[in-house]
């Protein structure tokens, strides 16, 4: 089983979703476009249809906003890239719905073990700035920095994004 698993992080509007959308439609083959987002208004609803019309033709897009590792079980396979966009609001999605998160997190880096193919994650990298002023917050960064280190230790690649400049932490480029 052959797994090419990179991790894109960066910072809000950073060019990490275009960096990693370049990864998956570099390599021939279906393109799969994981969507974690949860669509709660107007706002969001137009991002979410802006970024479709911008990834343009030849992508499958799936709406997951909770079962990632189901999701990438079922789409994942040799010869396909699958885009994960984005870690951080799925980890938002689940605190949402008072899941274990350590758990699925567990779940998820067990779905990336068992799967084929190219499977480029993309995550906001929050733990830069101060440590946040209540206890939600502090958990939610804690929860994301856990899984950016689990899901880089297992990644052949791990990118950090700014300011549109991928800046290659580990791996080299594909």
């Amino acid at each position: 089983m052959s797994t090419d698993i990179t991790l894109v992080l960066g910072g809000a509007r950073s060019g990490k979703s275009r960096y990693a959308e370049g990864l998956v439609t570099a390599s021939p083959g279906p393109r799969v476009y994981i969507a974690t987002a949860q669509v709660w208004d107007s706002e969001m609803a137009d991002r979410v249809a802006r970024h479709k019309e911008d990834r343009g033709p030849g992508w499958t897009t799936v709406e997951e906003p909770l079962d990632l590792p189901g999701a990438l079980r079922r789409h994942a396979g040799a010869g396909t890239g699958v885009l994960v966009d984005c870690l951080t609001l799925w980890l938002s999605n689940l605190m949402m719905a008072d899941a274990d998160v350590p758990v699925r997190s567990a779940e998820l880096l067990a779905a990336l073990a068992g799967v084929e193919g190219r499977v480029v994650l993309v995550s906001n990298e929050v733990g830069l700035g101060i440590v946040p002023d209540n206890a939600l917050a502090r958990r939610f960064r804690d929860h994301a920095g856990r899984l950016h280190q689990d899901i880089a230790a297992v990644a052949q690649r791990v990118a950090f994004v700014a300011a549109g400049l991928p800046l290659l932490l580990k791996g080299e480029t594909p």
